[in-house]
């Protein structure tokens, strides 16, 4: 029997086909096991015809270990597929008073769209992006991840390409991918459906912690463009392309591709580019925002002390043509999707007056569009409709002003 063809039934050409990657030891003892289950009409021949496939689950383990691996330093400890993740801490013993950071999220309803494309190698990079980019908010330096998928059924290539991608962007982040789990729930998830989500953990110097209680008055807030929608505000999306009658497989004629493909553009990683700024100019940035759900507004005030308050300018940029055409399809004004969509901004950034224009030049060193979209202020606020106390925060108050730019204007690149 080939270790690749589930319990009764064929081998298919697919699974044929990545059979060829798998280490000759581990394919003879998973043939055995699946042999052994089905003569002995065993529990695991059981469980595979109530619709769970060990099987498959292991080949997609052999599938991504090798980019599971290229994540781990010396710091990892054991190999893939224990029972935990272990993590050499020694390093935070060169802290004086070192503090944990740690954050959980999904990539929402995105997932959709991969999975009606057939394209899932690229929402790793939105997980690592939504959990990862959390950690820095406070100026912690990532240490390691796990993830979570759940499917209705495993297709090993499917989840290889999904765990590779979140790898490639653990790498990138500094961040090692020190386990996960690939859970089947068939009956519960259709055959392509599954859904995503990840944990991480930092450290930083409690000295160092970034917040709203280093803003001061005069403080200058920087954005730092987006690469698209990034992750939050698909069910907007999908709704929008639904009520339009376009397929994910159409082409977008503004987008010089599918629909599909420049729906899931990936999201960007601010988490190298931030640790770099802050190393680089220390004591300028005094907080971070993660424009995520929520829109620009709400996350902004997040980071601010009550006291303050602050008009994020419009004109300063122009949003990325993905929003001004989705808008455009809805019969909508972009002011409508700012409680929705990052609109160009995937960060904020609330810096010292006096060198943000050191910090802008630092930023677009790395490759990112920095730019002045407002100041901060403590003085009396004036009457309007701002955005206060979201998510349960005690923070600042902030709105919206004035009229976007033209498309050549920042944000529009």
């Amino acid at each position: 029997m080939n270790l690749c063809r589930p319990i009764g039934q064929d081998l298919s050409p697919d699974r044929a086909r990545l059979c060829g990657d798998l280490d000759p030891r581990r394919a003879g003892r998973l043939s055995v096991v699946a042999a052994e289950a089905q003569a002995n009409e065993s529990p695991l021949s059981a469980y595979a015809a109530a619709g769970v496939d060990t099987v498959a689950g292991d080949l997609a383990v052999e599938l991504m270990k090798n980019a599971v691996r290229s994540t781990h330093g010396a710091e990892v400890l054991g190999g893939v597929g224990g029972f935990a993740g272990m993590f050499d801490a020694s390093a935070l013993r060169d802290y004086r008073r070192p503090l944990l950071a740690t954050s959980t999220d999904g990539v929402g309803t995105k997932v959709a769209i991969a999975q009606a494309i057939d394209k899932h190698d690229t929402v790793g990079q939105d997980l690592v992006g939504m959990v990862v980019d959390d950690i820095v908010v406070v100026g912690a330096k990532p240490l390691f991840m796990t993830d979570y998928i759940a499917t209705g059924k495993v297709v090993p290539q499917r989840i290889a390409d999904i765990v590779r991608g979140i790898a490639e962007a653990c790498s990138a982040t500094g961040t090692a991918l020190v386990g996960g789990e690939t859970a089947e729930h068939p009956g519960l998830l259709g055959p392509n459906d599954y859904d995503m989500a990840g944990a991480a953990t930092g450290v930083v110097e409690a000295d160092d912690v970034l917040g709203a209680d280093r803003v001061q008055d005069g403080d200058v807030v920087l954005a730092l463009g987006s690469s698209g929608l990034h992750s939050n505000g698909y069910s907007l999306v999908r709704h929008i392309i639904t009520n339009a009658n376009i397929s994910y497989g159409d082409n977008a004629a503004d987008f010089a591709t599918t629909w599909g493909e420049a729906l899931l553009e990936p999201t960007r990683l601010y988490t190298t580019p931030l640790l770099n700024l802050i190393e680089e100019l220390p004591g300028v940035v005094h907080s971070l925002s993660h424009v995520t759900g929520g829109g620009i507004a709400a996350n902004l005030a997040r980071v601010l002390p009550p006291t303050a308050w602050c008009d994020v300018d419009r004109s300063t940029w122009s949003p990325l043509p993905v929003f001004q055409v989705l808008t455009s399809v809805a019969g909508m004004r972009l002011e409508d999707t700012e409680g929705t969509w990052n609109l160009g901004i995937g960060f904020l950034a609330v810096v010292d007056a006096s060198r943000a224009a050191d910090a802008i030049a630092a930023i677009n060193r790395q490759g990112i569009d920095a730019w002045q979209v407002a100041t901060v202020r403590m003085t009396d606020r004036p009457a309007g409709d701002y955005e206060q106390g979201a998510k349960g925060v005690d923070g600042g108050a902030v709105r919206l002003v004035g009229s976007y730019a033209a498309s050549s204007g920042k944000g529009a690149e």
